[in-house]
This record gives C-alpha cells, sequence and structure tokens, in this order.
C-alpha cells in the first residue's frame, strides 16, 4: 500500500468512526476551495453524515450547496442559532413576548441606525457534538481566520483531515492528505469520492469540475497535466455540466 492509498485508508476508517463533522474553508476562499467543500458536504450526506460547512466569510457563488455555508462550527444540535450583520452600537435592546403560542424576540435598532432588514436574518443549529474536522485548502490552522481562532478548543482531541495543495501546508492535521504537485483541491476529493465508493452525482461532478476549471485558468496553468485531464474527463462522464465562474 503507497503513501496515498494509506491517507485514503485512514480517511476511510475515521468517516466510518464518525457520525458527524464540520467541513472548513479559509475566508475569501477560492472557488476551487468552495467547490471542493461542497461537492465533499454533499458526498458525506449520501453516506448518512451529519455535516456542516464553514467559512469566517460568506463565499459569493452559485456553486450547489454554498448556501449551506455557515460561520460557526457545529453539525446539527438543539439550539437555534439566529445571525445577521451587526455594527458596533448599532443595537439599542433585545428583547422578546410570548403571544399565544408564539415566541417572538425584539431587536431594537439605537436611534440613527437602520432597521434589520428579515432578508438578512439567517438561522442554523449550534450545539451540535463534532467527531471529525475537515480542513481545505488552508496551509495552516490559523489560515482559518476567526473559525479556528474563536474557536480552538473544537479542534482540540479532534481527528483533523487536512486536505491541500500548497506548498507551505504545514501538515498539522491527523491525517494529511496534501499533494503539493496536483492541480487542484477538487481532484483530491474526486480521489476520496473514487477509494471510498462514494456516488459522485451530477451536482458533485458539476462542482468539482468548476473547481479545477477556475484554479487552472481553465486548463491553461502550468499545474495541469495528464492526470488533470483524466480527471476532468471522468467529471464529465459523471455528468459535470460545464459553468462559467
Amino acid at each position: 500500500m503507497n503513501n496515498q492509498q494509506n491517507t485514503l485508508a485512514r480517511i476511510s476508517e475515521i468517516f466510518s468512526k464518525g457520525s458527524s463533522g464540520a467541513i472548513i474553508i479559509p475566508p475569501n476562499p477560492s472557488v476551487d476551495a468552495v467547490a471542493a467543500a461542497t461537492s465533499l458536504y454533499l458526498g458525506l450526506l449520501k453516506m448518512g453524515k451529519t455535516v456542516s460547512l464553514v467559512c469566517a466569510s460568506k463565499p459569493q457563488s452559485d456553486l450547489i450547496a454554498v448556501d449551506k455555508i455557515q460561520s460557526n462550527i457545529g453539525a446539527g444540535g438543539d439550539s437555534l442559532l439566529v445571525s445577521f450583520p451587526y455594527t458596533d452600537g448599532s443595537i439599542d435592546k433585545v428583547d422578546y413576548n410570548i403571544q399565544g403560542e408564539y415566541f417572538n424576540l425584539i431587536i431594537t435598532p439605537r436611534p440613527g441606525y437602520q432597521k434589520l432588514s428579515p432578508s438578512q436574518v439567517n438561522y442554523s443549529y449550534t450545539g451540535g457534538i463534532v467527531d471529525f474536522l475537515i480542513v481545505i485548502d488552508s496551509p495552516t490552522l490559523q489560515s482559518l481566520g476567526s473559525v479556528y481562532t474563536d474557536n480552538q478548543n473544537q479542534f482540540t482531541g479532534k481527528d483533523i483531515i487536512n486536505i491541500d495543495r500548497h506548498l507551505t501546508n504545514a501538515f498539522f492535521g491527523t491525517v494529511n492528505f496534501v499533494n503539493k504537485t496536483i492541480s487542484s483541491v477538487s481532484e483530491l476529493i474526486l480521489a476520496i469520492f473514487q477509494n471510498l465508493k462514494i456516488e459522485t452525482n451530477r451536482d458533485m461532478a458539476t462542482n468539482l469540475y468548476a473547481g479545477i476549471a477556475a484554479v487552472t485558468n481553465n486548463f491553461t496553468s502550468y499545474s495541469v497535466n495528464a492526470d488533470t485531464f483524466q480527471n476532468v474527463s471522468t467529471l464529465l462522464r459523471l455528468g459535470a455540466v460545464k459553468k462559467i465562474i
């Protein structure tokens, strides 16, 4: 068994023994990072895992499942998290009341500040137990920004799968699936799908194709090689839809 096969076997073992996890990408992520993370998210859901997608900043993208990205670590959980954009000093008070069968949360803006728009309010669940963490396209944990600096306790004692292609990767994971010569991290996710025999559907293939196309400038970068085109061919056969990113 070569090093890559051994690494993939260890990843498979972590997925097998854990029921919940979080996939984390750095703030202001590349299209490749978002594509890899969202595709892996869809793949883990197919495996029956409870998983969250996490990033300190909200990517602007039309990739499938990008709307599932949140800023807090936690897979599921019972606590409802209500979040919205905040400017220091803009809130006068937070109150609540109960009317019949409804619990009302009341947020009053300070005079001179704009009222909160309902379209800016996001809802998610937090407080869930996370068995494993997957860090994608990040050379260090510090590169994850506030997701790491504000939640360092969440990284303690957890299996961390480090998936990356940066030359400067610090090999911080319990398992390090790092290939510094590959064209994209999206191709590393495809390798995981193939090894774990996870059926790669059209949505997953489309995202991965978009990630490879974006990071290689439509397959013209110096990092592109025969393996790149073989992986792209595989994704097209799986039904990948070409998108302009």
